[in-house]
């Protein structure tokens, strides 16, 4: 059986990251693996119920309880679904994951970096993807492609946005290793052939 592995897709909202995703997970079903699509926040059962609050709670939410929230759904997520997906030899896609609580609460909304990165391996149980791509567009690009119906985070204004990409980029410097960044601005066909790229290294070093 092939060992199942966790490969996560990044970036500012209007990015191209799920259309990338979706491209993966049919290029890797083609190659023969097993593959789990899945996301954070909204994983099937809790998980949809936090994001409806999340995303679509008209509200004020401190930027402390967005990252609790965050953070109980991804331990569900992680516990009920990736995991065990993992364990039988699933390659699991996920949009969205702990790089987003980094870049988003920490970088964008200025939640203390290592508050979150204790909680992110609390809430993971040290578990990291495998491999994760950050999907890396100029700001205006972006909100351009995010279109006039928003939601709550979506909604943010462009300096936000501008210090989460900054955040992805920070993320990416420190673990190179683990983090690709893939320039999203072209079309999307040269888009998923970087990926590919970056991809297949990978599949050829751990298959």
């Amino acid at each position: 059986m092939k060992k199942g592995c966790f490969i996560t897709f990044e970036g500012a909202d209007g990015c191209g990251k799920t259309t990338q995703l979706e491209l993966t997970a049919k290029y890797l079903k083609e190659k023969g693996f097993e593959v789990l699509t899945t996301r954070e926040p909204g994983a099937p059962g809790l998980g949809c119920e936090l994001r409806k609050i999340l995303l679509h709670y008209d509200g004020y939410v401190s930027p402390k309880c967005e990252s609790f929230m965050f953070l109980a759904d991804r331990a569900q997520h992680i516990d009920t679904i990736v995991l065990p997906a993992i364990e039988r030899g699933a390659v699991v896609l996920c949009d969205r994951h702990t790089d987003s609580t980094v870049a988003y609460q920490g970088y964008g909304k200025g939640v203390d970096l290592e508050q979150i990165h204790y909680l992110n391996n609390l809430a993971t149980g040290g578990h990291k993807p495998d491999l994760t791509f950050v999907f890396d567009i100029d700001t205006e690009i972006a909100q351009k492609r995010v279109g006039s119906e928003k939601d709550r985070m979506e909604a943010e204004g462009i300096e936000f946005h501008k210090r989460v990409r900054s955040g992805y980029l920070a993320i990416a410097q420190k673990e190179p290793e683990r983090v690709k960044v893939i320039n999203a601005n072209p079309p999307i066909d040269t888009v998923f052939s970087s990926l590919k790229q970056s991809l297949d290294e990978f599949l050829n070093g751990r298959y």
